[in-house]
């Protein structure tokens, strides 16, 4: 919401706005930009230069909120953000990054290698560069890159966001349920994305991985496909992974193509292939993606490196379910040789009973899983069933591996993951929240003993 507003601002709305609370950095972003906010619900404030003209309307916000309440009781314009970004971030040519994972990324990236090319897109992403691409810009070009978030629209539309989105191109990365709380059941997640790929206009390109082609029926309208098997149309090989990042070969109809990035874990390779194959396929030349992909600088919280001394590495990453964490623990266990702790904790989908089938196996390639005090979520009163608590959770994982602690209190988890620990160790934090300041704490401890 806070990306949106920027945007808006910037292409020469007014925009003002409210929350909860405000903190660092998004606080200080705003207040850059320019824009009045304030914390709480303010009818007073919200109208003090007049009725809006349009209201967003953020899916926190509950049915008793005084703003909203006066939205709907004056008839003001109101709309969720997903609408807000058909009305002002669409254009002609609609790409749209879509998945079970990898769509950050994958938008991220693509929308960085458009902005590369010269094609002044506007976009929409997820997350935070490291760099200095922000997360949302309404440009003057033709094209717009979204990620395509499958999760619901707002109180008063259940269907996923990327309904909005007017695809004229398509890249899908996975399909793979997720969810739970919103797709009770894996073939309902499935249709949604089915859905996204038969509204994707005729004539444009519909990239998909070899994992999404065996969820997806393509009808009339045949993919492009990328992965390493050898009838993909974007094979991409020879793929060698480091600290430092990976490389990998790219071949389409007999051409190679050498890529090398920085970012971390041979998911990776899917993820800038997708792209790649979608940036070759609208006319970007492979020697401009190849030079986009080198600069790009990555993400914040996708196996972000927040520690290296001695040999011991802390990353933290938002993998949230046991799918996205069991890619990030084989990516890690294939580059580091030392014993992987995992701190974990799964969003309110995932602490659904439904969910618990996923668990088994997923932490595998980790030596220890730590599950700590999971973040109090908003429970449905209309709900029967209440979400996993952090030791329910734990004694799932149990079932399949030896080594899953259920620590409630964050000094102790601190206290434990940073003791004993030698070169080659690693320690990974996956999860959508912010972990109370432990990933700070933990790299705390580890400076204050390398001095």
């Amino acid at each position: 919401m806070s990306a949106i507003a920027i945007a808006l601002q910037e292409a020469g709305h007014r925009v003002t706005g409210s929350d909860a609370g405000f903190y660092p950095p998004v606080s200080d972003n705003l207040r850059k930009h320019g824009i009045q906010f304030y914390p709480g619900w303010h009818v007073d404030r919200m109208t003090a230069l007049g009725d809006p003209d349009l209201v967003v309307v953020g899916n926190v916000a509950g049915s008793n909120n005084p703003e909203w309440l006066y939205t709907k009781a004056n008839g003001l314009n109101y709309k969720s953000y997903p609408e807000v970004m058909g009305m002002f971030f669409i254009k002609s040519h609609s790409i749209v990054g879509a998945g079970t994972y990898g769509k950050t990324t994958s938008s991220t990236l693509l929308s960085w290698i458009l902005m590369r090319a010269g094609l002044d897109p506007s976009y929409m992403f997820g997350g935070i560069t490291e760099g200095t691409l922000p997360p949302a810009r309404i440009g003057e070009g033709a094209w717009s890159v979204i990620e395509g978030d499958e999760y619901r629209t707002s109180r008063w539309d259940p269907r996923a966001k990327f309904y909005h989105y007017a695809p004229s191109h398509l890249l899908l990365t996975a399909v793979i349920w997720d969810h739970a709380d919103v797709y009770p059941t894996a073939s309902s997640y499935t249709e949604a994305f089915q859905d996204l790929y038969e509204m994707t206009k005729p004539e444009g390109k519909r990239i998909l991985s070899e994992q999404a082609c065996t969820a997806i029926k393509p009808g009339d309208h045949q993919p492009l496909v990328y992965g390493m098997g050898d009838t993909a149309d974007y094979r991409y090989s020879d793929i060698t992974l480091s600290p430092e990042g990976l490389t990998l070969n790219i071949e389409h109809r007999g051409a190679v193509t050498p890529l090398a990035s920085s970012m971390i874990g041979d998911y990776m390779a899917d993820n800038i292939a997708g792209c790649f194959a979608m940036a070759h396929e609208i006319g970007i030349t492979p020697s401009i993606i190849k030079k986009a992909i080198a600069d790009f600088p990555g993400i914040k919280r996708r196996l972000e490196r927040r520690y290296h001394a001695e040999g011991i590495t802390v990353f933290d990453d938002i993998a949230h379910s046991p799918v996205k964490a069991t890619a990030i623990l084989e990516s890690l266990r294939k580059i580091y040789t030392g014993k992987i702790t995992a701190v974990f904790e799964p969003n309110t989908g995932n602490r659904r009973s439904i969910s618990i089938p996923q668990y088994d196996q997923a932490f595998r390639h980790a030596d220890e899983v730590i599950i700590p005090k999971l973040t109090k979520l908003k429970i449905d009163q209309t709900d029967k069933e209440k979400p996993m608590d952090g030791r329910a959770l734990t004694d799932v994982i149990t079932k399949s591996h030896m080594r899953a602690l259920y620590i409630e209190d964050d000094d102790d988890l601190i206290r434990h993951i940073t003791r004993n620990k030698q070169s080659g160790d690693v320690i990974v934090f996956l999860g959508s929240h912010g972990f109370r300041g432990m990933i700070d704490a933990a790299v705390k401890k580890f400076r204050s003993r390398a001095v």
